[in-house]
């Protein structure tokens, strides 16, 4: 992908202005501000939050060795603890997502990093005109790897994400964070995690394909993201599991390897909340 495109598509995502996902398909339309929000109210407290995937592939650009290829899976989940009913309509709502990065190639097949994100936040859905659009969160984020010594690494973030809904098959959402930086081996890691992002969620009428961009900007002026860009088909109609490719383009992939440029494409198996993920 070159520069040219990758400039246009952000230029585009930016003057959308971007907020966060919605909740569920039958909500979109001409509906009573008050009937969105029971619908909401009475729906699942337990849901998936980002994308749950079991990936695995190599560099690009280099020839595929065992150390250079690997398994990434990720695991996350979401708890709402009340309905909409806190001041201005908000809710309260818990967060745990896992990233891990597993050399299955190598001998031994060592679990290279694991990367844990919990979070609480504070959401509103996004009404306008009687039709929901979306929804804004304000969260509380922890992630580390758990590790101790020099591969220790550790920081928390203060949230604003948002997301809004243009039509039933594309979404854009954007997220900028206030750090906390409580590791010792870490203290740059604004220049290679970013300090906001922005991405776009396409899906076909039929919901069986679907793409994704997330573009995250790194510390500094220049012209310097990170990029993930996701495929995915529906393997069957009525369930949520789908073929997956994941290209990752970037440094910050994961936490022990934050400062470590990675240019990867992998494919596997994702399962997906039951409309937008989240990010």
């Amino acid at each position: 992908m070159s520069k040219k495109i990758v400039f246009a598509t952000l230029l585009l995502i930016l003057n959308l202005t971007a907020f966060a996902q919605i909740v569920n398909n039958k909500a979109v339309g001409s509906f009573n501000a008050d009937s969105i929000r029971a619908q909401f109210d009475n729906g699942p407290y337990f849901t998936l939050f980002r994308d749950n995937y079991f990936i695995v592939g190599t560099s690009i650009g280099d020839k595929p060795t065992r150390t250079n290829s690997d398994v990434k899976f990720q695991i996350s989940i979401a708890q709402r603890l009340t309905k909409s009913t806190l001041p201005f309509n908000t809710y309260l709502f818990l967060t745990y997502s896992q990233k891990c990065m597993w050399n299955v190639f190598e001998e031994s097949l060592p679990m290279r990093d694991l990367n844990f994100n919990p979070g609480i936040g504070i959401a509103k859905l996004l009404i306008v005109k009687d039709k929901l659009i979306g929804k804004t969160m304000l969260m509380l984020e922890h992630e580390s790897n758990g590790r101790d010594g020099e591969d220790s690494r550790s920081w928390n973030k203060i949230s604003f994400a948002a997301n809004i809904y243009i039509d039933p098959q594309f979404m854009i959402h954007g997220k900028y964070w206030i750090p906390i930086i409580d590791g010792e081996n870490n203290k740059d890691i604004l220049k290679y995690c970013g300090i906001y992002q922005t991405g776009i969620q396409v899906t076909s009428r039929d919901r069986r394909f679907g793409m994704a961009i997330t573009a995250i900007k790194r510390q500094g002026w220049n012209f310097n993201f990170n990029l993930i860009v996701e495929l995915n088909y529906r393997l069957f109609k009525k369930d949520n599991q789908y073929l997956f490719i994941q290209y990752y383009n970037g440094y910050g992939e994961n936490l022990l390897d934050y400062n470590k440029f990675h240019s990867r494409l992998r494919a596997g198996i994702v399962i997906k909340p039951d409309f937008f993920s989240d990010y």
